[in-house]
């Protein structure tokens, strides 16, 4: 059913929005400086040369099933190159990454350019491990996030932002409350205790759901947009883990990147931003996406996205998982390596792979962004 819906989402997006590449390219990528019959095979397959060499990358959870994928079509064409990436979370990642442990980091947030409680900032423990060179932020996934839920008898949910901000605050405590019940009319729900899960571990994924709890909860979210939750419920480590307990557990609810969502058979629910209920696709999330602004600078691509949208079909609670690298810095083996890699993930061919694992391929007008600043790290 979902493979079908982002086939789907070719067809209306190429049509309405001009921005999605969701079709793949169809021809079998090709060595550097190969000649081809026509078009440009570099912004299609990611023609980067094929070092020999092991990258090791540690980071967010939510892009294992793509980064994973990725990385089986790169093995494909470059049998020399092995890359290893460690599904821990995006403050692992980024810690390993300033520690010089990892070449790259993945993170469902940007750097952060301030510090907390005065201390450094990961931009800037970022920019001394790239010996004195910032590091750059390149948007490389989008993968939405599911309020996914296991409720017997319930196959269709709504939640707006308020109550959805109520729930994981702890404040709305049984699925039945009169708040639920207005946006499920005809849905019988049970007078249960609702059991919520969380990310234990510090995660990207945490902090955009805390983003959007914060712009569209309407005050009823208390915490600040973090990667440390601080609501209610029952902690697990890594998406994997709070997919599991809601799986295995009658009347549960979670925040989690939507393949897991679909892997783990979960219900997810529809989001009533305020122009009707909006059920999570491709498509619906490629909206949000597409709408969302550069805040970066240069080739560092840092995406600001508008998780208070009230824009008619459009899913607001996404996530980007940024590859944050060095623009330079790294030894010139390991560079090699990385704009290798990064080349065919950030292709039209490697996006298109992960249409089929419930991953929004990015929108082609940033796709061609970070192909760019990927040729410009040296």
């Amino acid at each position: 059913m979902s493979v079908n819906r982002l086939l789907r989402v070719g067809t209306v997006a190429v049509a309405s929005l001009g921005v999605l590449a969701l079709s793949a390219c169809g021809s079998d990528p090709e060595p550097s400086g190969s000649s081809t019959p026509s078009g440009d095979s570099s912004a299609s397959t990611g023609t980067a040369d094929c070092p020999e060499g092991t990258l090791n990358a540690e980071g967010s959870s939510a892009q294992k099933n793509a980064i994973e994928e990725v990385i089986a079509k790169y093995n494909e064409k470059c049998a020399d190159a092995t890359v290893n990436y460690n599904a821990t979370a995006s403050g692992a990642g980024i810690k390993q990454f300033n520690a010089s442990q990892v070449d790259f980091a993945g993170s469902d947030s940007a750097l952060k350019t301030e510090g907390s409680d005065g201390g450094e900032s990961e931009a800037a423990a970022a920019a001394k491990r790239c010996q004195g060179s910032p590091a750059w932020n390149l948007p490389m996934v989008t993968g939405p996030i599911a309020l996914a839920y296991n409720i017997d008898g319930v196959s269709k949910l709504v939640l707006d932002g308020p109550t959805a901000a109520a729930i994981f605050q702890g404040t709305i405590k049984t699925w039945n409350d009169p708040a639920i019940a207005k946006l499920n009319p005809g849905t019988t729900l049970p007078s249960a205790a609702i059991a919520v899960f969380f990310r234990s571990d510090e995660s990207g994924t945490t902090e955009n759901f805390t983003k959007y709890l914060a712009a569209a909860g309407g005050g009823a979210w208390k915490g600040k947009p973090a990667k440390k939750w601080s609501g209610t419920g029952n902690g697990k480590e890594k998406s994997s883990g709070v997919a599991e307990g809601v799986k295995s557990t009658k009347n549960a609810l979670t925040y989690v990147e939507w393949s897991y969502a679909i892997d783990n058979k979960l219900g997810v629910a529809q989001v009533d931003s305020g122009a009707g209920a909006v059920e999570l696709t491709g498509e619906s999330a490629g909206k949000a996406v597409a709408a969302a602004k550069v805040a970066g600078t240069g080739n560092d691509l840092a995406l600001k996205v508008d998780y208070a949208t009230k824009a008619a079909g459009a899913y607001p609670i996404v996530l980007v998982t940024y590859e944050i690298v060095c623009s330079k810095g790294l030894p010139a083996e390991k560079t090699a390596l990385v704009k290798s890699f990064l080349s065919y993930f950030a292709s039209t061919e490697g996006q298109s792979s992960l249409a089929e694992l419930n991953y929004a391929p990015l929108p082609d007008e940033i796709r061609t962004k970070v192909d760019a600043a990927v040729q410009a790290i040296s």
